[in-house]
């Protein structure tokens, strides 16, 4: 029987995919490798690095144990050939390989390289479907065809519908609504205690990596220690049990909450490992449904962790794949600004940035809320340059992976795409910081000036973002109220807010904030 290698990615460590259950152990090669252009396509995280490499050799050693013929590169061998493309072709020619199967995967600039392969090698390459997502690209484009607009909500809707998640014997939404984002905005109690998280005991795999990516990517921006992921199905789902039970009856009411010295809040951090593989995501919405269902959590909780998983997360690969190529390329407000050095941790007396860069820098994770409002929210206000800003969310996030974190980056955070995935753009002023959390009280700056020295530099910004961006978003009716302040504001005080503004761009540049 002719030998059939199955490439598997490092961002594919599920046994329930195809190229895993179809495998025969007699015939059949694993081929698995770090190489150092996937670890340096953009500075990584160092943690985000340990995460990949520790999951996947113990992914390599699990198949092992189960009978499978693994050949596993590690980023040190000296067979490693230091790109996917090369460790391809030594393994055909050390294995004498017939055939290659791949699973799609979930970046665009790989799929390139497997139509290359597809294209050149001598041999057949099949690509199996990758069943970790529950809408296919292919049923993605079919729901997108000739509608106007492609939102979420409608999306979320018909996912709901086929997979019958919260649904009642009428197939109508339990509660009456789909939608419960109203009730999840409350800001923080004074007296509230957070939760304590799993901590993970560190095995001698995971030494290994941890040693190997301090030698090799101690230069990179962020923490490598304390590190206490889950680096395996059975730790994740420890996690993911804990987070059902214990943490997701308050998830859903401070979801958007922010607090000092505190990363993780009520949050599942659970992405990482649903990205990578190691957790299923239509059976964590079925753990959420069965809580809801004993009483355990509460409905806008449950319907709200759910919609990030069911809705946004496939609604956000849809439209990575629905504008293949293109997206990256969208600049809707012909932003230009270089990103300035605060991102990578230098000091600045904006508090609320200085939270967020620091706990990305600790932990390579930032709630979603901080990363649309606070770092997103400056870029889209400062006009820093979308590229810049796509490639930072894509090195310092342990969950980040370019087809989550592009779209909700260019989309979400910096409308560049000028409206593909969000109605209006999310631009906030202090205020908005200063309800959501407790940052400005250790902030110089006060949320409630616009001008003076003391002035939040958000809130300068806000009013000079709308008045530059007047001729692109006045027709928009989400921003009619933002334009109707803008029209009463006296032509003295919109002079001296955008001159304030004006300094406040000329310090980001200066690296002066």
């Amino acid at each position: 029987m002719s030998k059939i290698l199955r490439f598997i990615f490092g961002d594919q460590l599920s046994f329930d995919l195809d190229i895993i259950k179809e495998a025969d152990k007699k015939n059949d090669i694993f081929l698995m490798c770090e190489n150092i252009e996937e670890a340096s396509y953009v500075n990584h995280h160092p943690k985000k690095i340990a995460l990949i490499f520790s999951a996947m050799r113990h992914f390599a050693h699990e198949l092992e144990e189960q009978g499978f013929t693994v050949d596993y590169v590690k980023l040190d061998d000296k067979k490693n050939q230091k790109s996917f493309d090369a460790q391809l072709q030594f393994a055909l020619q050390e294995y004498q390989i017939k055939t290659v199967i791949v699973t799609q995967p979930s970046e665009i600039r790989v799929m390139n390289k497997i139509r290359h392969w597809q294209q050149n090698l001598k041999i057949p390459l099949e690509v199996k479907f990758d069943n970790r997502f529950l809408c296919s690209i292919a049923a993605f484009h079919k729901w997108a065809k000739n509608r106007k607009e492609l939102r979420l909500e409608f999306f979320y809707r018909e996912m709901r519908k086929e997979y019958n998640i919260l649904l009642d014997e009428n197939k109508k939404p339990i509660g009456g609504k789909w939608n419960y984002d109203a009730e999840n905005r409350q800001s923080l109690p004074k007296g509230l205690k957070f939760p304590k998280r799993i901590l993970h005991k560190k095995d001698k795999i995971t030494l290994e990596v941890l040693a190997l990516v301090e030698k090799n990517f101690a230069k990179n921006f962020g923490d490598l220690q304390p590190f206490h992921f889950a680096i395996n199905h059975q730790q994740a789902m420890l996690e993911a049990q804990d987070f059902i039970d214990n943490i997701l009856p308050n998830f859903g009411a401070y979801q958007d909450a922010m607090a000092t010295g505190e990363a993780y809040l009520y949050h599942s951090l659970l992405s990482s490992y649903i990205n990578i593989g190691l957790l299923n995501p239509l059976r964590l919405c079925q753990m959420a449904q069965k809580s809801y269902e004993e009483g355990k959590s509460s409905l806008s909780s449950t319907e709200g962790f759910i919609r990030q998983i069911l809705g946004w997360r496939e609604y956000v690969r849809g439209i990575y794949w629905l504008y293949e190529g293109k997206y990256e390329k969208m600049n809707f407000f012909n932003a230009k600004n270089k990103l300035p050095d605060l991102f990578w941790g230098k000091k600045t007396a904006m508090f609320c940035l200085n939270e967020v860069v620091n706990q990305t820098k600790i932990h390579a994770y930032s709630h979603h809320i901080q990363r649309l409002m606070v770092s997103g929210n400056f870029a889209l206000l400062a006009a820093l340059n979308p590229d810049e800003v796509h490639q930072w969310y894509l090195a310092v996030y342990s969950d980040a992976f370019e087809w989550v974190e592009m779209p909700n980056t260019l989309g979400m955070a910096l409308h560049a795409d000028g409206g593909i995935m969000a109605s209006k753009p999310y631009a906030a002023s202090g205020k908005y910081i200063n309800r959501m959390s407790n940052f400005c009280k250790s902030c110089k700056f006060d949320p409630n000036l616009t001008i003076g020295e003391n002035a939040c530099p958000l809130n300068s910004l806000y009013w000079n973002f709308l008045h530059c961006n007047k001729d692109k978003l006045k027709a928009n009716q989400r921003m009619k109220f933002a334009y109707t302040n803008l029209a009463r504001m006296p032509q003295k005080q919109l002079n001296e807010t955008l001159s304030k503004a004006a300094q406040v761009l000329e310090d980001i540049k200066k690296n002066q904030l």
